[in-house]
């Protein structure tokens, strides 16, 4: 795992560390054995969009280098897109390739192929357009082809196979292959070796969900009045013949050319104003509250520009940004959006920082491929795409995210200005069985809401039904105190949470927002009465932590939820709050461990009693206290907590020695303070043992041999061993 399965990237100059998922290292292992095989020589290899398939190809390429068996192969790993090739290239280098040349031009990669170049050589599949035949004969090549579901269905594969008669051929394609007859050449060129199963190993859209590797893809269709008219959509996209399967932007960018009267109606003055409106105050609703970030994708560069025109008057103008490719002859219009390299760089690395002013970026061509933003949530689509061009754009969405207080981003979200998902048999032509579950319906999303919350009402909010407040508090914390019970409605909230942000602040949620409520403090009172946390900060998201504050007043279940100061009067304010048993439990342990937390520096015994303090809450969860043998107790711990800090301020004598004291005033030891006085001077030769394992071990030795001389008779050996490692645990830990 750590020699062949971690490398590190660079990406816009930031440096990262990449490990291998299960599925990758599948699919390195398979290429290998596919390259040593006598027989087989070739295989195709699909990883659905978002899965890492290019750090399985740099992998692969390393190990088939490194292989003795393959005698000091070629490999070529090769791209159809020069941006791809750029990018790829700059993977390599950091991943620290030797060895490592570039086709930059046809006549370059044929030199190498001629000159028998050996080592890794990365280019462009169209250089290989008019390469001779058997340029180079060798068995121990191999050939990775990214995306090679888009140009070796053509002359272009012909020309590599005859080039290279002998190479082992690898075919990488991060969409499932299309019906139509370039499909199912794709098939017969790759997949002749695994008749059965076509691919040498599939990755699917299903399965990286389920795994975590990718997230769920929604959409919903804009409001009809600014989609594209369902006719035009048909006849000048949909129905044409010449668009199925169509795996390449460009190709995709010269149909949208000649469908004039589709561009022009998505390019009116008045729909780009309605869209930027409607795309405004969704992001300001819908995203921006969960801290996430957008794309806006216009059908050409010239909508781009109209775009940030109008989202210029709408939000800052630095909360959006247009990347598009420079034309020699742009117009003004276009001109003033024009980006050099490190103005792009930059923005690509601002756009994916969680705390930046950048949340918008608005695009046509670039960046729909090959770049990667986790913090990417929502794509607003207003560009007409089908097939591989769609899956590969869509898939931006699909990364996986997790912000620094653990919150999760569940699924990504696709607005359709166009009308495409309208008609999906129509826009993905593949097999049902290979896109099952690559995007749903948002209503879809809903109706498993209502579902959700009708589950939440007859298996636990039936609990509290017609209960008075405190009762009802009371219900919820007896109700699950078994472990498992507790833990299976906290996975159940935490699903319902993830779809209710998801779908807030949607108005259909309206007739769902007290029970919703009622449920998210049923779990913020279980989490305080069996697990106390900083819960708001961690645990709710971000509407919800707001449904909840601005609900606070309001709900009939919510605890009183207070930190009492620990003091003489502690107990008589609790016995005049009026609360019931649960949540004086609830608000007894969460002022115990404020207080330990806040003065253990001061006074290091305290830690001793936070111990016990965990070890009954412990007994708590796991029913082996009643609720009121369980504030008997923490009672207790309040009058000892007082009684520290009394002998703490009475006592004169150094924190160290007290914690011995104390300690073995616990244990009923003799004369316990005389005792400890024992081990003053020990203390001030020896001060450094939280840090210095030599005093550390001095101080131990001390308190051993003084209690096995003062003890001897009474104390069993393995109690004084106990005792010593005890004390020395609260003294450290009082130290850091």
């Amino acid at each position: 795992m750590l020699r062949d399965y971690i490398l590190f990237t660079r990406a816009d100059d930031e440096f990262k560390k990449v490990i291998l998922r299960p599925h990758q290292m599948r699919a390195v292992q398979k290429i290998e054995e596919r390259a040593k095989h006598e027989e087989k020589d070739r295989g195709l290899i699909w990883h659905t969009q978002g899965s890492g398939k290019t750090y399985s190809m740099i992998v692969s390429a390393q190990q088939l280098i490194e292989n003795e068996v393959f005698e000091n192969p070629t490999v070529l790993m090769l791209v159809d897109r020069n941006e791809l090739e750029t990018q790829l290239f700059q993977n390599l280098e950091a991943v620290g390739f030797e060895h490592l040349e570039v086709g930059n031009t046809k006549k370059h990669l044929r030199t190498l192929l001629k000159d028998d170049h050996r080592g890794l050589i990365v280019s462009t599949i169209h250089k290989f357009d008019e390469m001779p035949a058997e340029i180079n004969t060798r068995e121990n090549i191999f050939v990775m082809i990214d995306e090679a579901h888009r140009t070796t269905g053509g002359k272009l594969g012909t020309f590599l196979m005859s080039s290279l008669p002998n190479a082992t051929l690898i075919g990488f394609t991060g969409t499932p292959i299309d019906k139509t007859s370039q499909g199912r050449s794709t098939f017969v060129l790759f997949g002749k070796d695994d008749p059965e199963d076509k691919y040498l190993d599939k990755y699917s859209i299903a399965e990286s969900i389920e795994d975590g590797t990718t997230v769920e893809l929604h959409y919903s269709l804009a409001p009809s009045e600014i989609r594209v008219q369902k006719e035009m959509l048909e006849e000048e996209f949909l129905n044409k013949a010449d668009l199925a399967g169509i795996s390449d932007v460009d190709k995709l960018n010269r149909v949208l050319d000649e469908a004039v009267n589709l561009r022009t109606m998505l390019k009116k003055p008045e729909r780009i104003q309605q869209v930027a409106e409607y795309m405004v105050d969704h992001y300001q609703k819908y995203v921006e509250p969960m801290g996430y970030k957008a794309f806006l994708v216009g059908v050409d560069r010239e909508a781009c520009a109209l775009y940030k025109k109008e989202l210029d008057k709408l939000l800052p103008e630095e909360y959006s940004e247009v990347v598009y490719s420079k034309g020699h002859n742009d117009e003004e219009l276009l001109a003033e959006y024009h980006l050099s390299d490190d103005r792009e760089k930059e923005i690509r690395k601002n756009f994916r920082k969680p705390d930046g002013t950048l949340k918008i970026l608005i695009v046509t061509e670039k960046l729909l491929t090959g770049f990667d933003a986790p913090i990417l949530y929502s794509m607003y689509l207003d560009k007409p795409m089908r097939d591989h061009v769609l899956l590969q754009a869509i898939a931006r969405v699909n990364r996986p995210y997790e912000d620094d207080t653990g919150r999760k981003k569940q699924s990504g979200l696709v607005i359709d200005f166009v009308g495409i998902f309208d008609n999906l048999e129509k826009a993905l032509a593949f097999d049902s069985s290979d896109i099952e579950g690559v995007i749903q319906d948002i209503e879809v999303l809903k109706e498993h809401f209502e579902d959700l919350m009708q589950t939440a009402q007859e298996e636990h909010l039936s609990l509290i039904k017609d209960k008075k407040r405190d009762k009802a508090i009371d219900a919820i914390v007896e109700g699950y105190q078994n472990e498992e019970t507790r833990k299976e409605f906290f996975e159940f909230y935490r699903h319902v949470q993830d779809v209710y942000e998801i779908i807030s602040p949607d108005p259909f949620l309206r007739s769902y927002l007290d029970p919703y409520e009622n449920l998210s403090q049923m779990y913020r009172i279980l989490k305080e009465a069996y697990e106390p946390t900083p819960l708001l900060d961690q645990d709710f998201l971000r509407k919800t932590k707001k449904l909840v504050q601005e609900h606070t007043q309001t709900s009939s279940i919510k605890p009183d939820l207070e930190v009492y100061e620990i003091d003489g009067e502690t107990l008589k304010k609790l016995e005049e709050s009026g609360q019931s048993d649960s949540e004086k439990v609830m608000n007894l342990i969460r002022s115990i461990k404020g207080a330990i937390s806040d003065e253990k520096d001061k006074n290091p015994v305290l830690i001793s009693i936070g111990e016990k303090a965990e070890k009954i809450s412990e007994r708590f969860r796991q029913k082996q206290l009643s609720t009121q043998e369980m504030l008997d107790k923490l009672r207790e711990l309040v009058e000892e907590i007082n009684d520290a800090r009394k002998q703490k301020a009475e006592k004169n004598i150094p924190d160290e020695v007290f914690v011995v004291y104390w300690l073995f005033k616990e244990e009923e030891l003799p004369n316990p303070e005389e005792l400890a006085n024992e081990l003053h001077d020990t203390f001030k030769e020896y001060p450094y043992f939280a840090d210095d394992e030599n005093h550390e071990r001095r101080i131990k030795q001390a308190i051993t041999q003084l209690l096995a001389k003062k003890m001897k008779g009474e104390m069993e050996v393995q109690e004084i061993v106990g005792l010593s490692k005890k004390i020395m645990q609260v003294l450290k830990e009082s130290e850091r």
